[in-house]
């Protein structure tokens, strides 16, 4: 097996630390947008499941939006449902409090803790794939795993 990135090698170290037994790999093919993943993968783009990161404004926590990745988050209908009050993160915030940079955030192995939020149209695959860390490093998952390894709440944002 190939070397990981460091990055990549981070998330591998948190799933094993998890007792699961999922593999990162590297790829190629770029997997930085979830159209790119899907491709590289040969899987729908639905099946990807897209690590984004807001800020919320009231708290200046990070919230980490794991959608699908055919969906686009409506913003009103999570703030509604939850609470929050999103405002977009920059760069800058994206990589200090998840340690990862924008194209590469998995949904787990975060420098900081942030609010999770799944959604629920990931449960419709049997197969997921998500961000290890890089824009070409992902690692297959289930829906199922989602919870267990990041503890979110599961809500409609789309």
């Amino acid at each position: 097996m190939p070397t990981l990135s460091a990055s990549a090698t981070k998330v591998q170290q948190f799933l094993a630390a998890k007792g699961v037994d999922m593999d990162v790999v590297e790829l190629p093919g770029s997997t930085r947008t979830a159209k790119e993943a899907a491709s590289t993968l040969g899987c729908a783009v639905a099946q990807i499941a897209k690590s984004l990161i807001f800020k919320d404004a009231v708290s200046g926590l990070a919230v980490l939006i794991v959608a699908s990745g055919s969906n686009r988050v409506d913003v009103a209908k999570v703030e509604a449902a939850t609470g929050l009050t999103l405002e977009k993160a920059d760069a800058d915030f994206v990589r200090t409090q998840t340690g990862f940079a924008i194209g590469g955030v998995p949904p787990v192995a975060h420098a900081n803790p942030v609010i999770t939020l799944l959604d629920t149209d990931l449960k419709k695959y049997p197969q997921l794939w998500a961000a290890a860390g890089t824009p070409h490093a992902v690692f297959p998952l289930k829906a199922a795993d989602l919870s267990t390894l990041t503890d979110g709440r599961w809500l409609v944002i789309a």
